[in-house]
């Protein structure tokens, strides 16, 4: 544990509670991908299996439990309780673009071919792309509201948190995990021109708005 992997932390749960609070109290999820929240829903299960099989400390397993229930209470509000607010029409991301080779690379590429190493290895992968139905649906209404952007900087600076807790580990301790740094940079990549705008504009008290594709 170090500073940066407890802000790293802090940041995503803060993303989390700013989404979910949006939707409760505006009784609506427009703007936001449905298709997003269920991957990150699946990268949550399916990387916090060792729940029951490897305790940590309380720290950790209180943290990957509020994570899980944050992300399956956002999928049913979006689906379930709201669903009538949810925008489907502009939330067409095809999600086998993304699972077809994010399962692939899985088997290729891990550390050992068990179950449990290969679902985490899924949810390293599959979470440095869940963002892009998001970003994509953003690109296609040519806007998003204003808490919807504080939430995708927060989710962003996680990662980018997330990287300098690598980079600290590796100065510290000479450890290094090459699978979740790649993914890492790799999801802080999709995030770099958000967060141009967001400095830009959204810190200015402006709306994120975007050149309509024609």
């Amino acid at each position: 544990m170090n500073v940066f992997r407890i802000l790293g932390d802090l940041s995503h749960l803060l993303a989390m509670i700013l989404l979910l609070g949006k939707i409760w109290r505006s009784k609506c999820c427009a703007g936001i991908s449905g298709k997003s929240q269920i991957l990150f829903a699946v990268v949550f299960t399916t990387r916090y299996l060792d729940l029951f099989t490897n305790f940590i400390s309380i720290y950790n397993t209180v943290m990957k439990v509020v994570f899980l229930l944050c992300a399956y209470v956002t999928v049913y509000m979006i689906y379930g309780k709201f669903r009538k607010t949810f925008d489907i029409e502009n939330d067409t991301f095809r999600l086998e673009f993304l699972l077809v080779p994010v399962i692939g690379l899985s088997f290729l590429e891990n550390y050992s071919f068990t179950p449990l190493e290969i679902l985490w290895t899924f949810s390293i992968y599959l979470e440095s792309v869940a963002i892009l139905p998001q970003l994509f649906m953003i690109s296609k209404t040519g806007e998003a509201e204003t808490i919807t952007t504080h939430y995708l900087f927060f989710l962003g600076l996680y990662r980018a948190l997330y990287l300098a807790n690598w980079i600290r580990r590796y100065q510290t301790e000479n450890f290094y995990d090459q699978i979740a740094v790649v993914s890492g940079v790799v999801q802080t990549i999709f995030y770099c021109d958000f967060f141009y705008l967001y400095v830009t504009k959204v810190l200015k008290g402006k709306k994120l708005s975007l050149p309509m594709p024609i």
